[in-house]
């Protein structure tokens, strides 16, 4: 990539730096009223009326009379603004599982489309310790309790919620790519020509019909205007045991672990510690999150448990051909997720 055709430095309010985002919750925090709360229980009540699944929830059948105003100006915030907001007050110690996952859904219905997180087509993942081992290639990092280390997801938007904490850590951690990029350009720009390179990612065993068991999607992408971020260390290395994905030589190698320790920089990235009832949206194409390792309650009723949503978002960015590997169509408004032959889209509760 020759980067004399991109900003010697990106601007807006996207390039954040975390210690101005820590000292300014406001930026990012949204406090639910009891108005809002009632709005959200009241829309669920009538959703779960009709009998349907939590998969087919659309907005009209989700009315939010005032608190869809507010959902429209997230929309905006994520695709043209900071690009992450925590939504905070829902009493889900108070919901079944089953409501939670209605009230979230139904939000998110009013943000995008949902996607599948997986080859079983689940538009509603469940976040927790399935105490998988990270050192299987076909391993979901979300399944395990350990640190997931900076990545994007492969939607427009991840959405959580969380049902319950962790006994200890499990801390959310939030960096902007756009910042990470003005730290390269100004410092190491020979290493961040590298990360515009088709650089081979991992599937971990999720393969479309036809495609290979990796995707060759480069980290940073600059496409009509906008710098897009696709990012997965763990998954970027083991790509390299499919003999026909690109070999990282050397630079690439030093241009990641610069990527890597720039989104560690503590003066770049901040983080928080997600409640229960909290659902933060986060906008993968100009943001990077990240979980701290946890140790979990040894009572299976009370250990770790978030719901999540992948979206795909109308008004969006155009993205380039490249993210076909992996979202199949790029279609603005309905793209994103991981589709089979084998996928059939449903939300399973538990």
């Amino acid at each position: 990539m020759d980067l004399s055709n991109l900003p010697q430095k990106i601007t807006g309010p996207a390039a954040w730096l975390g210690s101005a985002m820590a000292n300014n919750p406001n930026a990012w925090l949204y406090e639910l009223s009891l108005d809002n709360i009632a709005e959200l229980e009241n829309a669920a009540r009538h959703y779960l009326s009709l009998n349907r699944d939590v998969g087919e929830i659309t907005a009209g059948a989700f009315p939010l009379p005032t608190f869809a105003t507010h959902l429209k100006t997230l929309q905006h915030k994520l695709l043209h603004g900071n690009g992450i907001e925590i939504l905070r007050g829902l009493p889900v110690a108070s919901y079944s599982q089953e409501f939670a996952a209605t009230v979230f859904c139904g939000i998110g219905a009013h943000l995008g489309s949902a996607r599948s997180q997986n080859a079983a087509g689940h538009i509603l993942g469940h976040v927790r310790d399935l105490g998988a081992s990270s050192a299987d290639p076909n391993t979901r990092i979300y399944q395990t309790a350990e640190r997931q280390t900076f990545h994007t997801d492969s939607a427009d938007v991840v959405g959580l919620l969380c049902i319950r904490e962790a006994k200890e850590g499990g801390r959310s951690l939030l960096v902007s790519a756009e910042t990470i990029y003005n730290r390269m350009r100004a410092l190491r720009p020979d290493l961040l020509e590298k990360l515009f390179d088709p650089i081979a990612t991992d599937r971990r065993g999720e393969v479309p019909e036809g495609a290979n068991p990796w995707m060759s999607i480069p980290p940073l992408s600059w496409h009509e205007g906008r710098l897009t971020v696709f990012y997965q260390r763990q998954y970027i290395d083991s790509a390299q045991r499919f003999d026909g994905a690109m070999r990282l030589s050397p630079a690439h190698v030093e241009a990641l672990d610069m990527f890597d320790a720039l989104a560690n920089d503590p003066e770049l990235h901040f983080g928080m510690q997600l409640q229960p009832g909290d659902m933060q949206f986060v906008y993968n194409h100009s943001q990077l999150h990240d979980r701290t390792g946890f140790i979990d309650w040894p009572e299976a009723d009370k250990k770790r448990h978030l719901l999540r949503l992948w979206l795909s978002v109308p008004g969006d960015r155009p993205l380039p051909d490249c993210f076909k590997e992996r979202y199949g169509s790029i279609e603005i408004g309905k793209r994103g997720g991981i589709v089979t032959s084998q996928t059939r889209l449903h939300a399973p509760l538990d």
